[in-house]
Formats: C-alpha cells, structure tokens, sequence
C-alpha cells in the first residue's frame, strides 16, 4: 500500500482512527453475562461508535482490550473471534466510517476471520514480522500465515496495518537492529501500513521516532499510542493519521467511557493542522 492508496479507505488527510474497546467478551476471565451480556456489550460498542462518528472521528477499530490476561495467538478461541466478528458487523451497521478489527494479543487469524465476516477494512497485527516477548510470551511474527490466510478468504481488500517495536513488550531479541531496520523488514514482508507507538497504552513516541520512520519507509505510517491535543502538530508533522484511545476517554483513561467533549476537542486540532498543512 503505497501512501496514496491510504486514501482508498479514508477520504480525509491525516485519518484520526477512534477506538471501541469492547467489553469483556465471552471465554475471557471478566465476562459476566448476568451484567454484561453480548447485547449490553454490543448497545455500548454501538453507542460510544454513534458519539464517535458524531465528533468527526474518521474510522473506528473495534478490539477486545478487555479480555486480559491475554492468550498468546495460536491460543486465541473461536469464541473471540466469534463476538469479534457479532460485534464489528453491528458497529458497521451503526456508522459510515471505516472500520477495522484488533485481537488481543497478536490475534491476527482471528481478527481477520472477522473483519471478513463483519466486513471490516484493515486489521491491527502487534508483530508482523521479527518478533519480541510480550506479556503472553514469546510474540512471534504471523506475516506468512496471514498473508497466505487472506488469499485463502479471497479478502485482499482487508489491509495489514502492523505494529513496528510495539508497546507493551521487550524487544531484545532483535535489539541489533534498529526501529527503522523493523520497519524495513515489515514492509518488505507485506506490510500495508507501519504503527508507531510508545512503550505504554497512553504513551507517545517521540517525534524524532516518529520522523525516522516516516523517512524509512514508503507505505503510511500512523500513530497507535499517545497521541493527544497536546502533542497532535508534532507528532501528524510526520505520521500520516493516528489510532486514539486514551484521548478520547474521560480522564484520558482507556478504561472509561468516551468523552464527546474530548473527542471534540481534540478533532478540531486535528482540523487545524489540515488546514495548516493544506497552506503550506
């Protein structure tokens, strides 16, 4: 995916990708039917994607951020992929925006299972290639399997957006070569898009980051974590969009409902920097 192909699935420049962290799903350790049935976990999904959408939110990824401890990949059940799938075909049905699907951790057979089921446009692959230890272990990359997995669906329309040096996780096993050599070899291997993040969920890279792998590789790069009013004008200097979570919650905590008035605000300085840049 060269940066101008970006634009097949969003028309706007600099896309700002809103999160729908579902609740704890079915098979995980913090689901609760009694509390918090598919339905109720679905009317939410559905709800906080309306809100989203309403701000000027470009796309939506749906994720099941709430099912830690997580499984490593390969252990993922069909379960997850099963409410994945329910879940994002409901957001869609919800919304006009784009929408991709995330599985928890490294889940990227599964995520793809279901944004072809669902009709999602992209998924979200931790490691694609290389490979570090995460806090399920060993995370390996599954670039191969999925790139053999989506011939298999005939699903070339659903996009790999990957993970480069990804948070939550120790990378000395390839600590000889350098972020932006990871991102050469992710996008040799079939890489569609790069995700740059910080080392925590709610924590930015650095701009310098950001600039050298904007200038390492040829297909978008876009910031996956930290990413705030704050910070917006230096970090979209280089990254061509960004996927928000944290931002957009009340408190800045993921773990909280969306905040329309963040989600507001932060989308207006996101505007600005459009026009900023369209003047140039």
């Amino acid at each position: 995916m060269s940066k101008k192909l970006l634009r097949q699935l969003f028309p706007q420049e600099k896309p700002i990708i809103g999160m729908i962290h579902l609740r704890a799903l079915p098979g995980s350790p913090r689901y609760d039917p009694e509390t918090m049935d598919m339905e109720r976990i679905i009317a939410l999904a559905v709800e906080e994607a309306r809100m989203l959408q309403d701000q000027g939110v470009d796309g939506l990824q749906v994720e099941n951020i709430h099912d830690f401890p997580y499984l490593p990949g390969e252990a993922i059940g069909p379960e997850t992929a099963a409410s994945l799938a329910v879940a994002t075909h409901r957001v869609i049905q919800a919304v006009s925006i784009p929408v991709g699907v995330n599985c928890h951790l490294n889940g990227g057979m599964q995520a793809l299972a279901a944004a072809v089921a669902a009709g999602g446009g992209w998924i979200r692959v931790f490691e694609w290639v290389n490979a570090y230890v995460s806090h399920a272990g060993l995370t390996e990359g599954i670039g191969a399997k999925l790139a053999r997995y989506r011939s298999f669906l005939k699903a070339e329309a659903v996009r790999f957006f990957c993970d480069v040096n990804v948070k939550h996780g120790s990378h000395f096993l390839i600590s000889d070569r350098s972020v932006e050599e990871q991102a050469f070899d992710a996008e040799s291997e079939g890489a569609e898009a790069i995700i740059v993040t910080g080392f925590e969920t709610g924590q930015a890279p650095t701009p310098e980051k950001v600039r050298r792998l904007a200038s390492a590789v040829g297909i978008p790069l876009l910031l996956g974590s930290g990413v705030s009013v704050q910070n917006a004008a230096s970090l979209l200097e280089f990254a061509d969009g960004a996927i928000v979570g944290s931002a957009f919650k009340k408190e800045g905590n993921w773990k909280n409902p969306v905040d329309p008035q963040r989600v507001r605000e932060f989308m207006r300085s996101v505007e600005e920097i459009r026009r900023e840049g369209r003047a140039k």
